[in-house]
């Protein structure tokens, strides 16, 4: 019986425009609630954007945000892994060393944090997943911890800069998620850990698990999950890591697929 549905938001549950067919969610969300099922996106996204692109149903949900580095839900964190202040400025000083035209965004528990120097249309990329965004002219006028760093790269260079980021993968987490996105949170702290996380809070197991995801950051979220979908629109290794492939993002494959099996379901 599946008592836990994760997904990831963009490419994944998101259309390609950013959006979801929010009157085919009417139906997700009361089936989900009759059957007792929690409903969890897993997304690079902030807490707070979710909450935004949710409304008055995000109460519900329980929120793996910032890359999952954060779990909120009814408002409240109820878990976060930081990146020590120290460190995320070492990883940032390399990042702006290395020179290139990418976009770097430092997020801490007060919100995003972008150069006053980035272009309109850069920050209007930045606020597509970001609700608390603020601007400086020095990273390290930051003092916080980091929930975060990501780098955008619209030049499509991350796989590269990753690898040039080698010095730091014993003490964070990177990832490359495609060729135009870099996450970076703290040692050991991605999907798949703190899915393991909620899971244990929520007494649920991978066998009463459903996941949904598109990219490399998928990965480890697909291990936590015994019903796990690649979308067709996943990159090849990632549904070779699915036990499943369902439609396209563009065709609401997360929504309907949550309907064909929790319909076969009995209520809790």
């Amino acid at each position: 019986m599946i008592k836990l549905v994760l997904t990831d938001m963009d490419g994944t549950f998101l259309d390609n425009s950013g959006e979801f067919n929010r009157e085919l969610y009417k139906d997700v969300r009361k089936l989900l609630q009759d059957k007792g099922v929690h409903f969890a996106p897993v997304t690079g996204k902030q807490c707070e954007r979710v909450e935004e692109l949710f409304g008055e149903d995000a109460k519900d949900l329980w929120i793996l945000g910032d890359s999952a580095t954060r779990i909120k839900h009814n408002g409240e964190f109820v878990y976060e892994s930081l990146l020590s202040n120290e460190l995320g400025r070492k990883i940032i000083g390399l990042l702006e060393d290395l020179s290139l035209d990418h976009t770097i965004i430092a997020c801490t528990r007060s919100g995003a944090v972008i150069k006053d120097t980035l272009p309109p249309e850069e920050i209007a990329v930045v606020r597509r997943s970001y609700a608390q965004v603020r601007q400086v002219s020095d990273f390290n006028e930051i003092t916080e911890d980091f929930v975060k760093i990501t780098v955008f790269d619209c030049a499509l260079r991350c796989f590269e800069t990753r690898e040039k980021l080698s010095s730091f993968f014993e003490s964070a987490y990177i990832v490359a998620s495609d060729a135009a996105w870099i996450d970076i949170a703290n040692a050991n702290v991605h999907k798949g850990t703190t899915v393991e996380h909620l899971q244990q809070l929520l007494n649920v197991t991978p066998e009463e698990t459903m996941a949904f995801g598109d990219g490399f950051n998928d990965l480890e979220l697909m291990a936590r999950a015994a019903y796990s979908f690649a979308v067709r629109n996943a990159v090849p290794e990632l549904k070779d890591a699915a036990n499943y492939i369902t439609r396209s993002n563009e065709e609401d494959a997360v929504m309907n697929t949550i309907i064909q099996i929790l319909s076969l379901q009995d209520s809790h």
